[in-house]
C-alpha cells in the first residue's frame, strides 16, 4: 500500500488522547449520534468490528456526521446515487489471509497462510445524494431509565461470570475468578454501572479458561498492563454499543492516558491488536447468551 494504514490509524488515535480526548467514547461526549447508539454500519445494515468502529466513530465526530451508516463509492454507484463532488472518504480496513502452496527441498508441498491488509474508502450516507430514503431516516429515540435497565442486566448475568457487589472498588480478581463491583445504587447513572461492569467483564475473558489474554504483565502500571487496560476499555465500548447504552468515561482515565500514549508511541500495531483483543472479548461475551434470546436493545 502506498500509506502505511497502521501508522496512520496509530497518530489519529495518539493526537486524539494527546489532546485529553478518548475516540471511542467521542461518540457520544460530542453528541454525534442522535437516538439510538450503535455501532457503524455498513451499506447492508451489518455492523463494522474491531479498529474501524474506532476509526469510523472518530470520523463521525470530526465531521459531525449524525447517520451511522457508510459505503464505498462503487456501493453508492450500484444503488443509483453518488457521492457529492468535493467530499473525502475516510478509511477502512480489511484484514485476512491467503494460503500459498510452497514445494519443500524434499519435492512435497506445503501450504503457508500469510495474513495481509488492505485499506480502503468508504463514504457516510451524509455524503451521498440519491439513495433510497430509509438510509437518511434518524433512528428513534432510546429512554433511559432512572434505575436497572433490564436487557443490560440479562446480558451480564447470562455470562456466567460470578460478579460480587460491595465495597468502593471495581475489578476483576484473577485469583479467585470473580468480578467485584460496587453497589448499583453508588454509581452516578445506570449508564455508568453498566459501562464500568461491561470493562471488568472484559477483563474477565482473560483467564487462561477463557480466551487466555497475557500481555505479560509483570506489575502494576508496566506496558502489560496498559495493554490489558485499553483492551477492557475498547471491550466496554464496543459492548455498550451492542447494548445501546452510553458510556461515560472512569475517574482513571487520565492516570490511564499517558500509559497508553507510550504504548502507542512505541507500536504503531497496538491499538490494530487491543480492539482485536477486545472484539474477540466481546464476542466471547455475546456467545455466553442463550440461543433463543434476541438481545433487544442490542443494535443491528
Amino acid at each position: 500500500m502506498k500509506q502505511d494504514v497502521y501508522q496512520k490509524v496509530t497518530d489519529k488515535i495518539i493526537a486524539d488522547l494527546e489532546a485529553g480526548e478518548l475516540t471511542w467514547l467521542k461518540p457520544w461526549s460530542a453528541g454525534n449520534m442522535e437516538g439510538r447508539i450503535t455501532k457503524p454500519l455498513r451499506h447492508n445494515g451489518m455492523p463494522y468490528n474491531g479498529i474501524n468502529v474506532l476509526m469510523l466513530w472518530g470520523a463521525s465526530v470530526e465531521a459531525g456526521y449524525l447517520s451511522p451508516t457508510w459505503m464505498t463509492f462503487r456501493q453508492a454507484k450500484e444503488m443509483g446515487a453518488h457521492v457529492r463532488k468535493g467530499e473525502r472518504g475516510n478509511l477502512v480496513v480489511y484484514a485476512n489471509t491467503i494460503t500459498k502452496t510452497e514445494e519443500q527441498d524434499d519435492g512435497s508441498e506445503e501450504e503457508r497462510s500469510i495474513p495481509f491488509m488492505k485499506g480502503y474508502t468508504v463514504f457516510n450516507v451524509e455524503q451521498i445524494e440519491g439513495l433510497p430514503e430509509h438510509f437518511y431516516a434518524k433512528p428513534g429515540p432510546v429512554i433511559a431509565p432512572d434505575q436497572r435497565i433490564a436487557h443490560a442486566d440479562s446480558f451480564m448475568a447470562s455470562t456466567g461470570a460470578d460478579i460480587r457487589h460491595g465495597g468502593n472498588s471495581a475489578h476483576y480478581s484473577g485469583g479467585s475468578d470473580h468480578v467485584q463491583m460496587p453497589v448499583f445504587e453508588s454509581f452516578r447513572s445506570p449508564e455508568a454501572y453498566y459501562a464500568t461492569l461491561a470493562h471488568e467483564l472484559t477483563h474477565w475473558t482473560k483467564h487462561k479458561g477463557r480466551l487466555d489474554r497475557d500481555f505479560g504483565r509483570k506489575r502494576w502500571g508496566d506496558e502489560g498492563y496498559a495493554r490489558e487496560e485499553l483492551v477492557a476499555e475498547l471491550g466496554a465500548a464496543f459492548l455498550c454499543a451492542d447494548l445501546a447504552l452510553t458510556p461515560e468515561p472512569g475517574t482513571d482515565h487520565a492516570a490511564y492516558i499517558q500509559s497508553w500514549l507510550k504504548v502507542l508511541k512505541n507500536d504503531k500495531r497496538a491499538i490494530f491488536s487491543a480492539a482485536a483483543h477486545a472484539q474477540r472479548a466481546a464476542d466471547f461475551l455475546h456467545s455466553l447468551q442463550p440461543q433463543t434470546q434476541t438481545q433487544e436493545g442490542v443494535a443491528a
